[in-house]
């Protein structure tokens, strides 16, 4: 009778063991990340979706706002819903000086000022 060696068996249990969670292990783990990126997958989904949505509400509030903003619009929402009509010139005040005529004034002042010019020389 020949006797087996228990520390050999008990090497290749051990091993063989460890090969086993191992892989338990690894097999785990592929499938959570694999699980992570399909969920992944869907969240982007949603999110490109949801992108596509706000993009055509944009679109849509852009041209409502420029329908909106004609001066044909806002001249017919004047004269029909708030009672405006063209200002007569009695109904006018006046601001404050007219800013073309006083910037005129101005520079004639400065040429006033200075005097005739007068050559290089000073004479």
């Amino acid at each position: 009778m020949t006797r087996y060696d228990d520390r050999r068996d008990n090497v290749f249990l051990l091993l063989w063991s460890l090969a086993v969670v191992a892989s338990v292990f690894a097999l785990l783990l592929y499938l959570g990340v694999r699980v992570r990126s399909i969920e992944l997958g869907y969240d982007l989904g949603r999110a490109q979706a949801e992108l596509s949505k706000e993009r055509e509400i944009e679109r849509v509030l852009a041209l409502e706002r420029a329908t909106l903003e004609t001066p044909e619009r806002i001249e017919l929402v004047a004269r029909t819903l708030l009672g405006m009509g063209d200002v007569s010139p009695e109904r006018t005040l006046p601001a404050g000086p007219d800013p073309a005529k006083a910037s005129a004034v101005e520079e004639a002042d400065e040429v006033a000022q200075k005097g005739p010019e007068t050559g290089e020389d000073g004479l």
